[in-house]
């Protein structure tokens, strides 16, 4: 399988690929049996080489679905969707449409917004002129945009949610199309066993109702941009995070220490002398009780404080039933952390009375804001509780997770970009959780 870096999928730090195409790759190669081997290209065109030459047997890089590809290629099930928008740069004129545009259009070579662009030249804009770039892809480009030496871009939604979190000076203009399927490319040819082999894992998920969980994952979290809350976010990662990053990795244990710094901003804005009306105080807000259960001499010590906070929530978690999955136990422990652990169990009966999945979060979340009200919260154990608060104090953490993870990779980037000698291609990587010979 052949892709491009990209919201959907990319490198960690650890150099393992990461994202919702990766989630979906990886569980295709398992449903087939055979080992998944990933090639990383610079470029679109490079991608759709390495099909042609069968290099890749598919690709799976975020790649809208494009009229003008079907005479070679043929495509899976359309199993996400994005609108195609107009990028500006904050602080300079909005344009309305294309006649409004005055400075250079950029945009990725070989990507549907091409197509896009032509259909409206055609059809509406016949002075419409833009540059195609195979050197830069759609994250390139918005960086490029943010720093004003590209006026325009355009950008799928996606990617631009998540580089507003890291660049909050990029703005929508306007939508250059309504929603449009994400899509798999494969060669057209007499061989139809892959695709019909695709055709079935497609299905599969949807019977057991994979898709939506993954998507929950991944995307539901993005939110609503708030200008002011990133560029505040941002500042305190340049100016603060720097002092607490050690204390943050010390106790992160088997958490990343970027989801701790994350728990922390929302908690007290890293501010170790924070102190709430009802009593909480300190960088992890510690209760009286709380403190005092894990030991915590000094709630206004920051080095205190996160050991007490980390010490509770990994406890929160062992406390949790088996049945719920690893990965989502940190959501459900974070819940509890915030409105109590019997409340989260009223949570997970409600959902069950409710015909959901009292062990996953998908389900759970969508509920707890009814622990608000007497209707719901008459009939469970605990009674009371703030739920819509819990439910949003999760979602904030997973946003700013996700948003620090970004902006700390895009400056790493950023620092390798600058060394001399660095290679320009990224390396081939294989599924090491398979074994088989056989390789997609």
């Amino acid at each position: 399988m052949s892709t491009i870096s990209s919201p959907l999928i990319s490198l960690n730090d650890k150099n393992e690929p990461v994202g919702f195409d990766y989630d979906l790759t990886k569980r295709f190669a398992d449903y087939l049996g055979v080992k998944l081997s990933i090639k990383f290209r610079s470029n679109i065109s490079q991608l759709f080489d390495d099909l042609n030459t069968d290099k890749a047997d598919f690709l799976a890089a975020g790649l809208i679905y494009n009229r003008e590809r079907l005479d070679q290629t043929r495509t899976g099930p359309a199993y996400y969707s994005v609108s195609q928008q107009l990028v500006y740069r904050k602080g300079t004129a909005r344009p309305r449409s294309f006649t409004d545009l005055k400075g250079s259009l950029v945009v990725t070579a070989g990507s549907a917004h091409v197509s896009e662009l032509k259909q409206w030249k055609e059809k509406s804009y016949p002075d419409l002129t833009w540059e195609e770039s195979s050197h830069h892809n759609t994250q390139h480009l918005l960086e490029q945009v943010s720093e004003g030496k590209v006026d325009y871009t355009i950008s799928d939604s996606i990617s631009l949610a998540l580089q507003q979190r890291i660049h909050p000076n990029l703005a929508i203009a306007f939508d250059v199309s309504e929603d449009k399927p994400l899509t798999w490319y494969l060669k057209r040819n007499d061989d139809y066993s892959l695709y019909s082999a695709m055709l079935d894992f497609f299905n599969m998920l949807t019977e057991n109702h994979i898709t939506p969980r993954l998507e929950e994952k991944y995307f539901s979290h993005i939110g609503s941009f708030d200008y002011f809350d990133t560029i505040s976010f941002i500042r305190a990662i340049n100016n603060l995070l720097p002092t607490y990053q050690p204390i943050f990795a010390k106790y992160a244990d088997s958490l990343d220490w970027q989801l701790v710094a994350a728990i922390a901003w929302q908690e007290s804005h890293w501010d170790p002398q924070a102190t709430s009306p009802t009593g909480v105080r300190g960088m992890m807000m510690l209760t009286r009780p709380t403190a005092e259960w894990a030991g915590v001499k000094d709630r206004l010590d920051p080095d205190e404080s996160v050991k007490g906070g980390m010490a509770y929530l990994h406890y929160l978690m062992a406390r949790l039933p088996d049945t719920i999955p690893e990965d989502e136990r940190i959501w459900f422990a974070l819940a509890a952390y915030n409105m109590g652990y019997g409340h989260i169990l009223d949570a997970r009966k409600l959902t069950t009375m409710q015909k959901g999945d009292p062990d996953r979060w998908m389900d759970v979340k969508s509920l707890i804001p009814l622990l608000s009200k007497k209707k719901y919260y008459a009939n469970t154990t605990y009674g009371y509780a703030r739920g819509y608060e819990a439910y949003r104090y999760v979602e904030n953490i997973r946003r700013y997770y996700q948003s620090l993870e970004g902006y700390l990779r895009a400056q790493n980037n950023r620092n390798k970009a600058e060394k001399p000698n660095m290679p320009t291609e990224k390396p081939t990587v294989s599924n090491p959780d398979n074994t088989n010979e056989n390789a997609l």
